[in-house]
């Protein structure tokens, strides 16, 4: 047996290992296994290229925990050390720059220093009190070894006697860390890091419902509990799955979600980068602060986060799904993730990929991607709001739907409605309704005109309309109860006024005195005889403020619930009313039509609604 003293110059390490990853303790198991993959995958390359001659056998790596012994271990079958190995890389290349990783990392959170300066192994002693490693290398006559340390910088080494080839490591588990000695803990953590590592993985035994042979029923049976899916459908050729493979798949990944994806998009690049993946389209509607989260980072297939703001596009975080690439750094925090140059052109390459994905469905199969539109909406929506090139791309597939349900591409909906919505100063008026069934009436004004009108009745669409102004030239979006028709799409040719100015004026003011004037604005226009006695419109700017308001929480300021009550000077109904001898009977016909316009935009409610009613008795 031989003792030796970690080359350190700082008196201990431990502790200062122990301060900085606190927080962050539970990925020892992640390292620890991830060393296990590796020394399994590097046993199969050698075999595989003629390296080495050796039966691989059983690989799986094997994770016990025994609660009695107070002890984790984590057992593999793959190269294994030699003594010489065990002195290079457990005693030597993990603490070379360990006082460059005091002075560094002073400060610095978990993730950023595991791993950087070959502190994987060591991070065990988060969570332990003594740690011992059980090894034997591959290689013929080579003694396995048995090395011990307590968490000091001093260590024991002796050559003991192994069966069996691979690397064994015990976690003696502190007092402070019991919590890894109960089982469902550690298959937690297991399922969160490890469950698509290319080597199986078991830990315990779980029930099971299965049919034994020769016998008609199933019985409930133990058997090892296996961990991970070790060929996952991103590493698979996507010409080789089928959408049942691949509705499969997302519930493996999402096991509490019942809906299933709409479709996906199968990542799988090797130039400039390596990267694959695979990105699922889930029914997104208004809640999509709901979704987010669910595109998971792997390395390898060893799991990095699901926290990737400022890794993605915010957009693509609606998504469902996983990336995996080698070229994305495992051990670091998610700041650097942040800033890392590779990390950056993935990113632009997944949105360059899921734009061309989109185009070329549409392209493909034109209706089927309409039905699929009122779902995936939302999502190219905040791409072109939030991402220049990903809106570059879209604009060819976007659709508008308009209220008889039709879809149209922009260059479309332009063509249809340049040659008649245009107004006097040659802008072109795209004309939309939020409510088909509120707006009905005003709806029904715009189509008697000629018009058409846009339904946009979607969570992102007023932040949508404000982008899509700044970029078609000379148009405009209006909501078509904004206004009278004749003020939303103005012309030079106009209904000349029945009433003198006189009358005009006595008419506003006979409606003045029958509203709330801190709610309603009276203004009397020259319209149409069949256009409506009284409308109510809403200013365009006031009401797309409110509900920008709304959808980004903040409080509006000011009180901006105020309307237009437009009434109209050549209806019959107006002169009728001007000529009214009974100035009750004039007055309750006033109300009358006021509260008409009031119901038609459901703003007529509580006593003013049964006061209608009884007026409306009462003039019957």
């Amino acid at each position: 047996m031989s003792t030796g003293k970690i080359n350190v110059k700082t008196e201990n390490i431990f502790p200062v290992i122990k301060k900085f990853l606190y927080s962050d303790q539970e990925i020892f198991l992640r390292e620890l296994i991830s060393n296990a993959i590796d020394a399994s995958q590097k046993m199969k390359t050698l075999v595989s290229l003629g390296k080495a001659n050796v039966e691989l056998g059983d690989m799986t790596i094997e994770v016990k925990v025994d609660k009695d012994a107070k002890t984790l271990s984590v057992i593999d079958r793959g190269i294994g050390m030699s003594e010489e190995e065990v002195k290079k890389y457990i005693n030597q290349i993990a603490f070379s720059s360990a006082e460059e990783f005091v002075e560094k990392y002073k400060g610095t959170d978990a993730a950023n220093i595991i791993g950087h300066f070959g502190l994987g192994f060591y991070s065990a002693f988060m969570v332990s009190n003594l740690v011992e490693i059980k090894t034997k290398s591959y290689q013929e006559d080579m003694p396995a070894v048995h090395w011990t340390c307590d968490g000091s910088t001093e260590f024991t080494m002796k050559q003991i006697d192994k069966a069996d080839r691979g690397t064994e490591i015990i976690l003696h588990i502190a007092d402070d860390s019991a919590e890894f000695l109960e089982e469902n803990r550690v298959v937690g953590l297991l399922h969160k890091y490890c469950r698509f590592l290319p080597v199986p993985i078991r830990c315990g035994m779980e029930k099971k419902w299965e049919k034994p042979e020769g016998k008609d029923k199933e019985e409930e049976v133990e058997v090892p509990r296996i961990i991970n899916n070790t060929n996952p459908i991103w590493k698979q050729q996507p010409s080789a799955l089928t959408d049942e493979d691949y509705k499969k798949f997302y519930h493996e990944l999402y096991p509490m979600v019942f809906e299933e994806p709409l479709f996906q998009i199968h990542l799988n690049v090797d130039y400039p980068f390596n990267l694959t993946g695979v990105l699922y389209f889930p029914k997104v509607k208004n809640q999509f602060e709901l979704q987010k989260n669910k595109v998971q980072l792997y390395c390898n297939q060893v799991f990095i986060t699901d926290q990737l703001d400022g890794i993605i596009p915010e957009f693509m975080m609606l998504l469902h799904g996983v990336i995996d690439s080698p070229d994305i750094p495992l051990n670091v925090s998610r700041s650097y993730l942040q800033s890392d140059a590779n990390v950056k052109k993935i990113s632009n390459h997944i949105t360059k990929k899921v734009a061309e994905k989109l185009e070329e469905m549409f392209k493909n199969d034109r209706e089927d991607f309409e039905k699929k539109w009122d779902d995936i909406k939302v999502f190219i929506e905040y791409g072109s709001i939030t991402d220049e090139k990903f809106y570059e791309k879209a604009q060819k597939f976007f659709l508008l739907k308009n209220t008889d349900g039709k879809y149209f591409t922009l260059d479309e909906y332009k063509a249809k409605i340049e040659t008649l919505q245009k107004d006097k100063n040659d802008t072109l008026v795209y004309l939309y309704a939020s409510d088909v069934n509120t707006q009905h009436l005003y709806i029904s004004s715009a189509k008697e005109n000629g018009y058409d009108v846009l339904l946009m009745d979607g969570f992102l669409d007023t932040h949508f309309i404000n982008m899509l102004e700044q970029k078609l030239e000379k148009s405009r979006f209006t909501r078509v109860d904004a206004d009278i028709i004749d003020k939303l799409i103005e012309k030079e040719d106009v209904h000349p006024s029945k009433l003198s100015s006189e009358e005009t004026e006595k008419l506003k003011g006979l409606f003045e005195g029958n509203v709330e004037k801190e709610k309603f604005t009276v203004q009397v226009e020259s319209l149409s005889e069949s256009d409506l006695p009284v409308m109510i419109t809403q200013n365009e700017f006031m009401r797309r403020y409110q509900d920008m308001s709304k959808i980004s929480g903040q409080p509006s300021f000011g009180n901006f619930e105020h309307y237009n009550l437009v009434v109209n000077g050549n209806h019959p109904l107006a002169t009728r009313i001007l000529g009214e001898s009974d100035e009750e009977k004039k007055v309750a016909l006033t109300k009358q039509l006021i509260d008409l316009a009031m119901l038609s935009q459901n703003i007529l409610t509580g006593e003013k609604l049964s006061d209608f009613v009884k007026r409306s008795v009462e003039l019957l």
